[in-house]
């Protein structure tokens, strides 16, 4: 059940936010090896007068930006799938955005599956109880 925080530098675009929706939920689903029907993606749009990359702001740099945050439930993925991920992710996000500074950046966070999950049961109820979790 990965959550997806997207946050773009730039003036909100209803066209970019859907293709980013559409095509970076498939994607973190596909390589991470997520269901689908359980991702969540928000999007945010940030001044580039208000995003500074070392002490200057993207208006300055003429440039664009992203900060992508991905949780997970830890442990469920490998190195090699978040080396892959992050290669990808930003290879998507740098063409759907276009110009972005090399800066920009994803974070893959690893919560405890203890402390994480929705529907009100965390992801280690669920591995414990699989036949009375919801879906």
């Amino acid at each position: 059940m990965p959550r997806i925080t997207l946050t773009i530098a730039g003036q909100p675009s209803d066209e970019l936010t859907h293709r980013v929706a559409s095509e970076l939920t498939q994607l973190t689903a596909s390589l991470l090896n997520k269901p689908l029907d359980a991702t969540m993606l928000t999007v945010d749009y940030f001044p580039k007068e208000s995003w500074f990359i070392a002490g200057r702001s993207l208006k300055e740099w003429d440039k664009k930006s992203f900060k992508l945050e991905v949780t997970v439930t830890d442990e469920t993925n490998t190195r090699e799938e978040k080396v892959h991920y992050h290669r990808a992710a930003f290879d998507l996000l740098a063409a759907l955005i276009g110009d972005v500074h090399p800066h920009s950046n994803i974070h893959i966070v690893d919560c405890r599956a203890g402390t994480y999950g929705y529907g009100g049961e965390t992801q280690e109820y669920r591995y414990q109880h699989p036949a009375v979790s919801v879906t």
